[in-house]
């Protein structure tokens, strides 16, 4: 079986830690689980996307198999899910939603995604700018050792920018009125401690219908993966090996 993970903003291939080590093949043979650098991060810094031509890439570069995306990686796995669903064999959102609906917060949104990529562009330093990012109280709740600063480091002002502009949430139409497209298994996953999430995984999986699950993780927050990497990666193991596809 093939699993794709792939990161948040800020993050990059490299910041999965335990959660990825501890995720096991349904079949109980030996893991093929891959990681990817999005537009704007790590060694695809230099390349700028929107979220639909960057789920293309995803797609192309991936293949087919199961896409397990947390938050921007999320938002671009659902993307691809809508628009090549015959390659998404298996879905798994962690902290995701359809989108911004109300066009005030979605402005506002944008206001504030300029504003940071202004910062970003016009010398900010990186590393007190990923600190400004992991101290915001929507990661209030994960850990100093989970935020993996140094790794972050291997992203570039300019891609964060871009991936800010391009992908950000502001930057995408909400898509709540297409999920009920979704045909594939999916089990959207989110921390109890993230309220506004939590509440969206569980309207998602209205919205898709009877072939999506919910997870909802105690005393986890928007990282619950970082947070909760052992009982994550069981959940997502238990729902792998109880949706069976061909490729296992």
């Amino acid at each position: 079986m093939r699993t794709l993970l792939v990161h948040g903003f800020t993050q990059n291939a490299g910041c999965f830690g335990a959660f990825a080590e501890r995720l096991q093949d349904p079949a109980g043979r030996a893991n093929e689980i891959y990681t990817v650098d999005l537009p704007g991060h790590g060694h695809s810094s230099d390349i700028s996307a929107g979220p639909w031509a960057a789920a293309e890439m995803l797609g192309l570069s991936f293949g087919k198999g199961t896409y397990i995306g947390y938050s921007l990686g999320a938002r671009i796995c659902l993307h691809l899910a809508l628009s090549n669903p015959d390659i998404v064999e298996r879905l798994v959102l962690i902290s995701a939603n359809g989108g911004i609906e109300d066009g005030v917060a979605r402005n506002r949104r944008r206001v504030s995604d300029e504003a940071m990529a202004r910062e970003l562009e016009e010398g900010k330093d990186l590393e007190a700018f990923l600190h400004d990012w992991t101290e915001q109280p929507l990661f209030a709740t994960m850990p100093q050792h989970a935020r993996m600063i140094d790794r972050r480091m291997q992203n570039t002002p300019v891609g964060l920018a871009s991936s800010l502009r391009m992908c950000g949430a502001a930057a995408c139409d909400p898509l709540w009125d297409r999920l009920h497209e979704l045909a594939m298994p999916v089990l959207i996953v989110a921390g109890m401690l993230d309220s506004r999430y939590a509440y969206a995984a569980d309207r998602m999986a209205r919205l898709i219908g009877d072939n999506a699950r919910v997870s909802l993780i105690p005393g986890a927050g928007h990282a619950c993966h970082l947070e909760r990497p052992g009982t994550v990666a069981l959940i997502i193991t238990s729902f792998l090996r109880a949706i069976k596809v061909d490729g296992d």
